[in-house]
């Protein structure tokens, strides 16, 4: 995989928007809320449920996004998925986070 690959992978979600911060990553959020970031550490970080989680970092080839691992971040190398994985992965972070937007913000974004 790589960045543009990333990137076309998570605009095509609902309301996905893209930034470029903190050193040059590509954030991509919804309702302003960071459902991924690609390129700190050359890798994909992202939002899973708890057992994605223990899934990813126990034996798969995902381990703690430094930083945001207590809110159960994974930080998964480039080349180590596939772009199935990546919809999947960033799909499910897309979910988890639009979940926590407000209904009135998830109404306004087409997401209820």
């Amino acid at each position: 995989m790589t960045r543009e690959d990333v990137e076309a992978v998570a605009m095509a979600l609902p309301a996905a928007t893209k930034v470029v911060q903190w050193g040059g990553a590509d954030v991509y959020k919804v309702g302003g809320k960071v459902f991924a970031i690609c390129g700190l550490a050359g890798g994909l970080s992202f939002k899973v449920t708890e057992i994605g989680f223990m899934v990813l970092t126990d034996d798969g080839p995902g381990r703690q996004a430094p930083y945001l691992a207590k809110g159960h971040w994974v930080l998964v190398d480039l080349v180590s998925f596939t772009p199935d994985e990546a919809v999947s992965w960033l799909t499910t972070s897309h979910e988890l986070i639009a979940a926590k937007l407000t209904r009135k913000l998830r109404a306004e974004l087409g997401l209820a």
